[in-house]
Protein backbone atom coordinates (compact mmCIF):
# COMPACT_ATOMS: atom_id res chain seq x y z
CA UNK A 1 0.00 0.00 0.00
CA UNK A 2 1.04 3.44 -0.59
CA UNK A 3 0.12 6.99 0.21
CA UNK A 4 -0.04 9.44 -2.47
CA UNK A 5 -0.24 12.82 -1.82
CA UNK A 6 -2.12 15.38 -4.67
CA UNK A 7 -1.47 18.97 -4.03
CA UNK A 8 -3.25 21.52 -5.59
CA UNK A 9 -1.49 24.94 -5.74
CA UNK A 10 -3.27 27.89 -7.74
CA UNK A 11 -5.46 24.94 -9.40
CA UNK A 12 -2.35 23.11 -10.89
CA UNK A 13 -2.30 19.69 -9.63
CA UNK A 14 1.25 18.36 -8.32
CA UNK A 15 1.45 14.46 -7.31
CA UNK A 16 4.42 13.38 -5.53
CA UNK A 17 4.83 9.38 -4.37
CA UNK A 18 7.12 10.28 -1.48
CA UNK A 19 7.18 13.81 -0.36
CA UNK A 20 4.86 16.93 -0.86
CA UNK A 21 4.83 20.41 0.71
CA UNK A 22 3.58 23.53 0.18
CA UNK A 23 5.08 26.10 -1.40
CA UNK A 24 5.76 29.46 1.17
CA UNK A 25 3.45 32.26 0.60
CA UNK A 26 0.96 29.92 -2.35
CA UNK A 27 -2.38 29.49 -1.55
CA UNK A 28 -2.86 25.56 -1.14
CA UNK A 29 -4.96 23.08 -0.42
CA UNK A 30 -4.38 19.39 -0.58
CA UNK A 31 -5.87 15.81 -0.46
CA UNK A 32 -4.50 12.50 0.55
CA UNK A 33 -5.67 9.62 -1.12
CA UNK A 34 -4.81 5.61 -0.41
CA UNK A 35 -3.84 3.96 -3.60
CA UNK A 36 -4.62 0.20 -2.62
CA UNK A 37 -3.25 -0.91 -6.24
CA UNK A 38 0.14 -0.86 -5.35
CA UNK A 39 2.29 -2.25 -2.74
CA UNK A 40 3.60 -6.25 -2.06
CA UNK A 41 0.13 -8.26 -2.71
CA UNK A 42 0.96 -10.17 0.26
CA UNK A 43 1.24 -6.98 2.60
CA UNK A 44 0.14 -7.59 5.99
CA UNK A 45 -3.52 -7.83 6.52
CA UNK A 46 -2.87 -5.83 9.91
CA UNK A 47 -0.33 -3.26 8.53
CA UNK A 48 -3.04 -2.56 5.64
CA UNK A 49 -5.88 -2.30 8.18
CA UNK A 50 -4.06 0.33 10.50
CA UNK A 51 -2.75 2.22 6.92
CA UNK A 52 -6.33 2.94 5.64
CA UNK A 53 -7.35 4.05 9.53
CA UNK A 54 -4.52 6.51 9.66
CA UNK A 55 -4.92 6.84 5.48
CA UNK A 56 -8.56 7.86 6.88
CA UNK A 57 -7.40 10.33 9.30
CA UNK A 58 -5.47 12.21 6.76
CA UNK A 59 -8.46 12.68 4.41
CA UNK A 60 -10.63 14.10 7.34
CA UNK A 61 -7.91 16.96 8.17
CA UNK A 62 -7.00 17.47 4.80
CA UNK A 63 -10.61 18.22 4.26
CA UNK A 64 -10.86 20.37 7.13
CA UNK A 65 -7.95 22.31 6.27
CA UNK A 66 -8.85 22.90 2.98
CA UNK A 67 -12.30 23.95 3.62
CA UNK A 68 -11.07 25.99 6.46
CA UNK A 69 -8.59 27.65 3.80
CA UNK A 70 -11.45 27.39 1.10
CA UNK A 71 -13.51 29.58 3.64
CA UNK A 72 -11.13 31.77 4.98
CA UNK A 73 -10.33 32.75 0.89
CA UNK A 74 -13.60 33.73 0.49
CA UNK A 75 -13.91 35.73 3.18
CA UNK A 76 -10.87 37.74 2.10
CA UNK A 77 -12.81 37.82 -1.40
CA UNK A 78 -15.75 39.62 0.38
CA UNK A 79 -13.88 42.48 1.89
CA UNK A 80 -11.97 42.94 -0.96
CA UNK A 81 -14.95 43.53 -2.94
CA UNK A 82 -16.71 45.49 -0.25
CA UNK A 83 -13.54 48.02 0.08
CA UNK A 84 -13.65 48.30 -3.83
CA UNK A 85 -17.50 48.79 -3.54
CA UNK A 86 -16.91 51.58 -1.06
CA UNK A 87 -14.30 53.50 -2.44
CA UNK A 88 -16.65 54.02 -5.62
CA UNK A 89 -19.42 55.21 -3.44
CA UNK A 90 -16.48 57.69 -1.88
CA UNK A 91 -15.02 58.59 -5.31
CA UNK A 92 -18.81 59.29 -6.55
CA UNK A 93 -19.71 61.28 -3.11
CA UNK A 94 -16.07 63.15 -3.53
CA UNK A 95 -17.55 64.34 -7.15
CA UNK A 96 -20.74 65.36 -5.98
CA UNK A 97 -19.26 67.50 -3.23
CA UNK A 98 -17.05 69.23 -5.57
CA UNK A 99 -19.31 69.83 -7.68
CA UNK A 100 -21.00 71.66 -4.75
CA UNK A 101 -18.02 73.46 -3.73
CA UNK A 102 -18.01 75.54 -7.34
CA UNK A 103 -21.56 75.78 -7.59
CA UNK A 104 -21.25 77.65 -3.70
CA UNK A 105 -17.96 79.61 -4.94
CA UNK A 106 -16.89 77.07 -1.93
CA UNK A 107 -12.46 77.87 -2.32
CA UNK A 108 -10.20 80.47 -0.80
CA UNK A 109 -7.27 81.95 -1.81
CA UNK A 110 -4.03 80.14 0.13
CA UNK A 111 -2.45 84.02 -0.23
CA UNK A 112 -4.12 86.82 1.77
CA UNK A 113 -5.43 89.99 -0.72
CA UNK A 114 -2.09 92.23 -1.10
CA UNK A 115 -2.52 96.07 -1.85
CA UNK A 116 -2.39 95.09 -5.66
CA UNK A 117 -5.30 93.21 -5.59
CA UNK A 118 -7.08 95.69 -3.31
CA UNK A 119 -5.76 98.48 -6.01
CA UNK A 120 -7.88 96.22 -8.74
CA UNK A 121 -10.90 95.47 -7.07
CA UNK A 122 -13.71 94.70 -9.61
CA UNK A 123 -17.03 96.24 -8.12
CA UNK A 124 -18.91 94.23 -10.44
CA UNK A 125 -20.53 95.09 -14.19
CA UNK A 126 -20.34 98.52 -13.63
CA UNK A 127 -16.59 98.43 -13.16
CA UNK A 128 -15.65 95.84 -15.92
CA UNK A 129 -17.78 98.11 -18.48
CA UNK A 130 -15.80 100.90 -17.78
CA UNK A 131 -12.80 99.57 -18.01
CA UNK A 132 -13.93 98.44 -21.20
CA UNK A 133 -14.62 102.02 -22.37
CA UNK A 134 -11.22 103.37 -20.85
CA UNK A 135 -9.94 101.26 -24.45
CA UNK A 136 -10.87 103.54 -26.18
CA UNK A 137 -9.75 103.04 -29.40
CA UNK A 138 -10.43 99.04 -29.18
CA UNK A 139 -13.20 97.50 -30.62
CA UNK A 140 -14.67 96.44 -27.17
CA UNK A 141 -14.51 99.82 -26.37
CA UNK A 142 -16.29 101.01 -29.42
CA UNK A 143 -18.79 98.72 -29.09
CA UNK A 144 -19.76 99.59 -25.80
CA UNK A 145 -19.66 103.05 -26.35
CA UNK A 146 -22.36 102.82 -29.08
CA UNK A 147 -24.42 100.76 -27.26
CA UNK A 148 -24.43 103.22 -24.38
CA UNK A 149 -25.03 106.18 -26.70
CA UNK A 150 -26.43 105.17 -29.95
CA UNK A 151 -28.12 101.73 -28.81
CA UNK A 152 -31.78 102.89 -30.28
CA UNK A 153 -30.20 103.46 -33.64
CA UNK A 154 -31.38 100.81 -36.65
CA UNK A 155 -27.39 100.42 -37.22
CA UNK A 156 -26.04 99.45 -33.89
CA UNK A 157 -29.69 97.70 -33.47
CA UNK A 158 -28.82 95.81 -37.12
CA UNK A 159 -25.49 94.63 -35.52
CA UNK A 160 -27.15 93.96 -31.82
CA UNK A 161 -29.27 91.19 -32.82
CA UNK A 162 -26.36 89.05 -33.83
CA UNK A 163 -23.79 89.93 -31.13
CA UNK A 164 -23.79 88.69 -27.81
CA UNK A 165 -21.40 90.99 -25.88
CA UNK A 166 -17.81 91.20 -25.01
CA UNK A 167 -16.00 88.04 -23.18
CA UNK A 168 -15.54 90.20 -19.93
CA UNK A 169 -19.37 91.11 -19.61
CA UNK A 170 -20.74 87.49 -20.51
CA UNK A 171 -19.65 86.07 -16.81
CA UNK A 172 -18.91 86.46 -13.26
CA UNK A 173 -16.84 84.72 -10.55
CA UNK A 174 -17.69 84.48 -6.95
CA UNK A 175 -13.91 85.47 -6.31
CA UNK A 176 -11.43 88.31 -6.74
CA UNK A 177 -8.62 86.33 -6.77
CA UNK A 178 -10.13 83.64 -9.07
CA UNK A 179 -11.38 86.76 -11.61
CA UNK A 180 -7.81 88.12 -11.71
CA UNK A 181 -6.16 84.39 -12.59
CA UNK A 182 -8.75 83.35 -14.91
CA UNK A 183 -8.40 87.07 -16.75
CA UNK A 184 -5.03 86.79 -16.72
CA UNK A 185 -4.91 83.38 -17.66
CA UNK A 186 -7.21 84.13 -20.92
CA UNK A 187 -5.14 87.17 -21.99
CA UNK A 188 -6.28 90.64 -22.25
CA UNK A 189 -6.85 90.57 -25.40
CA UNK A 190 -9.16 87.71 -25.34
CA UNK A 191 -11.49 89.21 -22.31
CA UNK A 192 -11.82 91.97 -25.18
CA UNK A 193 -13.03 90.04 -27.74
CA UNK A 194 -16.30 90.24 -29.28
CA UNK A 195 -18.88 87.44 -29.51
CA UNK A 196 -21.06 86.91 -31.90
CA UNK A 197 -23.54 84.32 -32.45
CA UNK A 198 -23.48 83.47 -36.37
CA UNK A 199 -21.38 83.97 -39.52
CA UNK A 200 -23.83 86.19 -40.63
CA UNK A 201 -22.73 88.20 -37.80
CA UNK A 202 -19.20 87.96 -38.01
CA UNK A 203 -19.48 89.24 -41.67
CA UNK A 204 -21.65 92.13 -40.46
CA UNK A 205 -19.12 93.47 -38.45
CA UNK A 206 -16.41 93.83 -40.91
CA UNK A 207 -17.20 94.06 -44.61
CA UNK A 208 -15.03 94.25 -47.82
CA UNK A 209 -14.48 96.37 -50.84
CA UNK A 210 -13.82 94.86 -54.65
CA UNK A 211 -9.89 95.08 -54.04
CA UNK A 212 -10.21 93.01 -50.72
CA UNK A 213 -9.99 95.84 -48.61
CA UNK A 214 -11.85 96.71 -45.69
CA UNK A 215 -14.88 98.91 -45.97
CA UNK A 216 -14.25 101.87 -43.53
CA UNK A 217 -17.49 103.07 -44.44
CA UNK A 218 -19.59 99.83 -43.21
CA UNK A 219 -20.01 97.61 -40.14
CA UNK A 220 -18.31 98.44 -36.68
CA UNK A 221 -15.76 100.45 -38.94
CA UNK A 222 -18.36 102.63 -40.21
CA UNK A 223 -20.23 103.23 -36.62
CA UNK A 224 -17.33 103.58 -35.07
CA UNK A 225 -16.53 106.89 -37.46
CA UNK A 226 -20.16 108.02 -36.01
CA UNK A 227 -18.82 108.59 -32.54
CA UNK A 228 -15.47 110.09 -33.82
CA UNK A 229 -13.68 106.74 -33.30
CA UNK A 230 -11.31 105.74 -35.64
CA UNK A 231 -10.46 101.62 -35.12
CA UNK A 232 -7.52 100.66 -36.34
CA UNK A 233 -5.49 97.13 -35.97
CA UNK A 234 -6.90 93.74 -35.27
CA UNK A 235 -9.34 93.12 -32.87
CA UNK A 236 -10.46 89.25 -31.78
CA UNK A 237 -14.53 87.87 -32.82
CA UNK A 238 -15.67 84.69 -31.46
CA UNK A 239 -18.45 83.31 -33.45
CA UNK A 240 -20.39 80.35 -31.60
CA UNK A 241 -21.94 78.98 -34.42
CA UNK A 242 -18.29 78.02 -35.63
CA UNK A 243 -17.04 76.67 -32.45
CA UNK A 244 -17.14 72.64 -31.52
CA UNK A 245 -19.13 72.30 -28.44
CA UNK A 246 -18.59 70.22 -25.81
CA UNK A 247 -20.41 67.08 -25.99
CA UNK A 248 -21.42 65.34 -22.78
CA UNK A 249 -23.66 65.36 -19.03
CA UNK A 250 -24.24 68.19 -17.21
CA UNK A 251 -23.76 68.62 -13.58
CA UNK A 252 -27.46 67.28 -12.04
CA UNK A 253 -29.63 69.68 -10.43
CA UNK A 254 -27.58 72.88 -11.56
CA UNK A 255 -29.46 75.87 -12.78
CA UNK A 256 -26.27 76.89 -14.34
CA UNK A 257 -25.75 73.95 -16.42
CA UNK A 258 -21.93 73.14 -15.36
CA UNK A 259 -19.96 70.63 -17.25
CA UNK A 260 -20.07 67.17 -15.65
CA UNK A 261 -16.30 66.72 -16.69
CA UNK A 262 -14.35 63.62 -16.11
CA UNK A 263 -12.24 64.94 -12.77
CA UNK A 264 -7.84 63.83 -12.78
CA UNK A 265 -7.83 60.75 -10.78
CA UNK A 266 -4.19 59.04 -8.80
CA UNK A 267 -3.96 55.60 -9.42
CA UNK A 268 -5.33 54.65 -6.26
CA UNK A 269 -8.90 56.57 -7.87
CA UNK A 270 -8.32 59.54 -5.88
CA UNK A 271 -8.68 62.63 -6.84
CA UNK A 272 -4.92 64.67 -6.54
CA UNK A 273 -4.91 66.55 -3.34
CA UNK A 274 -5.72 70.39 -3.73
CA UNK A 275 -8.10 69.83 -7.07
CA UNK A 276 -10.85 71.97 -6.51
CA UNK A 277 -12.87 71.80 -10.21
CA UNK A 278 -12.86 73.45 -13.60
CA UNK A 279 -12.42 77.03 -14.56
CA UNK A 280 -14.45 76.74 -17.18
CA UNK A 281 -17.70 75.68 -14.27
CA UNK A 282 -16.59 78.50 -12.20
CA UNK A 283 -17.73 81.37 -14.62
CA UNK A 284 -21.10 82.28 -13.65
CA UNK A 285 -23.46 83.04 -16.36
CA UNK A 286 -25.94 85.89 -15.59
CA UNK A 287 -29.67 84.45 -16.12
CA UNK A 288 -30.13 86.26 -19.68
CA UNK A 289 -27.61 84.56 -21.60
CA UNK A 290 -28.54 81.03 -20.00
CA UNK A 291 -31.17 81.54 -22.70
CA UNK A 292 -28.74 82.31 -25.71
CA UNK A 293 -28.49 79.71 -27.61
CA UNK A 294 -26.48 78.90 -31.26
CA UNK A 295 -28.55 78.12 -33.97
CA UNK A 296 -27.59 74.22 -33.05
CA UNK A 297 -28.99 74.33 -29.51
CA UNK A 298 -26.05 75.31 -27.00
CA UNK A 299 -25.49 77.38 -24.35
CA UNK A 300 -22.45 80.20 -24.02
CA UNK A 301 -20.96 77.15 -21.06
CA UNK A 302 -21.10 74.56 -23.43
CA UNK A 303 -19.44 76.49 -26.65
CA UNK A 304 -17.61 79.85 -25.36
CA UNK A 305 -16.21 78.90 -21.83
CA UNK A 306 -15.87 75.53 -22.90
CA UNK A 307 -13.63 77.20 -26.22
CA UNK A 308 -11.44 79.53 -24.16
CA UNK A 309 -10.78 77.22 -21.04
CA UNK A 310 -11.78 73.41 -21.69
CA UNK A 311 -10.62 71.21 -19.22
CA UNK A 312 -8.11 73.77 -16.91
CA UNK A 313 -8.18 72.75 -13.68
CA UNK A 314 -7.65 74.86 -11.07
CA UNK A 315 -5.94 73.68 -7.66
CA UNK A 316 -5.47 75.51 -4.05
CA UNK A 317 -1.33 75.98 -4.49
CA UNK A 318 1.38 75.31 -6.59
CA UNK A 319 2.85 72.68 -4.81
CA UNK A 320 -0.52 71.02 -5.78
CA UNK A 321 -0.36 71.57 -8.65
CA UNK A 322 2.94 70.91 -9.77
CA UNK A 323 1.97 67.18 -8.03
CA UNK A 324 -0.73 66.74 -10.15
CA UNK A 325 1.15 67.47 -13.47
CA UNK A 326 0.86 64.18 -15.20
CA UNK A 327 -3.02 64.48 -14.53
CA UNK A 328 -3.07 68.02 -16.40
CA UNK A 329 -3.78 67.49 -20.23
CA UNK A 330 -4.30 71.07 -20.83
CA UNK A 331 -4.07 74.13 -18.98
CA UNK A 332 -4.06 74.94 -14.83
CA UNK A 333 -3.84 77.73 -12.38
CA UNK A 334 -3.69 77.37 -8.73
CA UNK A 335 -4.97 80.59 -6.35
CA UNK A 336 -1.95 81.47 -5.26
CA UNK A 337 -1.12 82.44 -8.80
CA UNK A 338 0.63 79.47 -10.35
CA UNK A 339 -0.09 78.69 -14.07
CA UNK A 340 0.52 76.15 -16.59
CA UNK A 341 -0.91 76.99 -20.11
CA UNK A 342 -0.47 73.43 -21.89
CA UNK A 343 2.44 70.34 -21.45
CA UNK A 344 5.50 72.15 -20.76
CA UNK A 345 4.63 75.49 -20.87
CA UNK A 346 4.49 77.63 -17.58
CA UNK A 347 4.04 80.98 -16.92
CA UNK A 348 6.55 82.40 -14.66
CA UNK A 349 7.56 85.54 -12.94
CA UNK A 350 4.63 87.94 -11.20
CA UNK A 351 1.64 88.34 -12.05
CA UNK A 352 0.13 90.73 -14.45
CA UNK A 353 -2.37 93.63 -13.84
CA UNK A 354 -5.27 92.83 -16.01
CA UNK A 355 -7.38 95.43 -15.61
CA UNK A 356 -10.33 93.65 -17.85
CA UNK A 357 -12.02 91.11 -15.45
CA UNK A 358 -14.83 89.01 -15.20
CA UNK A 359 -17.24 90.96 -12.18
CA UNK A 360 -17.07 89.89 -8.88
CA UNK A 361 -20.60 90.51 -7.43
CA UNK A 362 -21.00 91.18 -3.96
CA UNK A 363 -23.10 90.27 -1.05
CA UNK A 364 -25.72 87.74 -1.34
CA UNK A 365 -26.58 88.58 -4.73
CA UNK A 366 -23.54 86.20 -5.67
CA UNK A 367 -25.48 83.55 -3.85
CA UNK A 368 -27.64 81.40 -6.30
CA UNK A 369 -31.32 81.29 -5.93
CA UNK A 370 -30.82 77.68 -4.19
CA UNK A 371 -28.34 78.58 -2.28
CA UNK A 372 -29.26 77.23 1.46
CA UNK A 373 -30.50 73.89 -0.37
CA UNK A 374 -26.91 73.40 -2.64
CA UNK A 375 -25.85 74.15 1.00
CA UNK A 376 -27.55 71.60 3.01
CA UNK A 377 -27.22 69.06 0.16
CA UNK A 378 -23.49 70.24 0.33
CA UNK A 379 -23.56 68.88 4.63
CA UNK A 380 -25.64 65.63 3.88
CA UNK A 381 -22.86 64.73 1.24
CA UNK A 382 -20.01 65.47 3.60
CA UNK A 383 -22.19 63.34 6.67
CA UNK A 384 -22.43 60.55 3.97
CA UNK A 385 -19.09 60.28 3.19
CA UNK A 386 -17.60 60.35 6.66
CA UNK A 387 -20.42 57.29 7.61
CA UNK A 388 -18.59 55.94 4.20
CA UNK A 389 -14.84 56.57 5.51
CA UNK A 390 -16.01 54.37 8.56
CA UNK A 391 -17.29 51.56 6.82
CA UNK A 392 -14.54 51.65 4.65
CA UNK A 393 -12.04 51.69 7.79
CA UNK A 394 -14.19 48.78 9.36
CA UNK A 395 -13.57 46.32 6.20
CA UNK A 396 -10.30 47.04 6.24
CA UNK A 397 -9.85 46.03 9.78
CA UNK A 398 -11.67 42.94 9.08
CA UNK A 399 -9.79 42.08 5.94
CA UNK A 400 -6.53 42.61 7.59
CA UNK A 401 -8.09 39.94 10.28
CA UNK A 402 -8.97 37.38 7.61
CA UNK A 403 -5.73 37.88 5.90
CA UNK A 404 -4.19 36.81 9.54
CA UNK A 405 -6.35 33.98 9.73
CA UNK A 406 -5.51 32.71 6.36
CA UNK A 407 -1.79 33.04 7.05
CA UNK A 408 -2.09 31.08 10.23
CA UNK A 409 -4.28 28.65 8.47
CA UNK A 410 -1.84 28.51 5.57
CA UNK A 411 1.40 27.77 8.10
CA UNK A 412 -0.55 24.80 9.80
CA UNK A 413 -1.83 23.31 6.18
CA UNK A 414 1.90 23.37 5.27
CA UNK A 415 2.80 21.84 8.88
CA UNK A 416 0.35 19.26 7.99
CA UNK A 417 2.10 18.56 4.48
CA UNK A 418 5.16 17.54 5.81
CA UNK A 419 3.45 15.07 8.96
CA UNK A 420 1.79 13.73 5.75
CA UNK A 421 4.82 13.45 3.37
CA UNK A 422 6.43 11.72 6.72
CA UNK A 423 4.11 9.09 6.71
CA UNK A 424 4.04 8.47 3.68
CA UNK A 425 7.55 7.46 3.37
CA UNK A 426 7.44 5.40 6.72
CA UNK A 427 4.48 3.44 4.63
CA UNK A 428 6.55 3.03 1.65
CA UNK A 429 9.26 1.77 3.65
CA UNK A 430 7.63 -0.54 6.11
CA UNK A 431 5.01 -2.25 3.06
CA UNK A 432 8.32 -2.74 0.62
CA UNK A 433 11.20 -4.86 2.56
CA UNK A 434 13.61 -4.23 -0.47
CA UNK A 435 13.43 -0.72 -0.04
CA UNK A 436 16.69 1.05 1.64
CA UNK A 437 16.61 1.97 5.18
Amino acid sequence: MMIRMVVSIHGQHIKDSVNATALPGQDSLALVVVDQNEGPANANSGVLSGGVLQADALISSSKRLQDDLQSLGLKIKQHEDNIKSLKAQKNILDDSILDKQVILGKYHSSAPPTAEDNSLSNGGDEETTEQILKRDQSAAGIWCQLKNSHGTQAPVLALSKDVVGIVATLGKVDDENLSRLLSEYLGADTMLSIVCQTRQGLKALETYNREGGIDKSAGLHGLSSSIGRTLNGRFLVICLEDLRPYVGDFVADDSQRRLDLFKPRLPNGECPPGFLGFAVNMVNIETTNLICLTPSGHGLRETLFYHLFSRTQVYSTRAHMLCARPLISGGAISLDGGIIRGPGMYSLGNREDVDVRFAVPSGASSRPANYHETENQMKDLKWKREKLLEDLQRERQMLDHAKLNFERKKQEFVMFLAQSSSYANQVHLGSNPMAPR
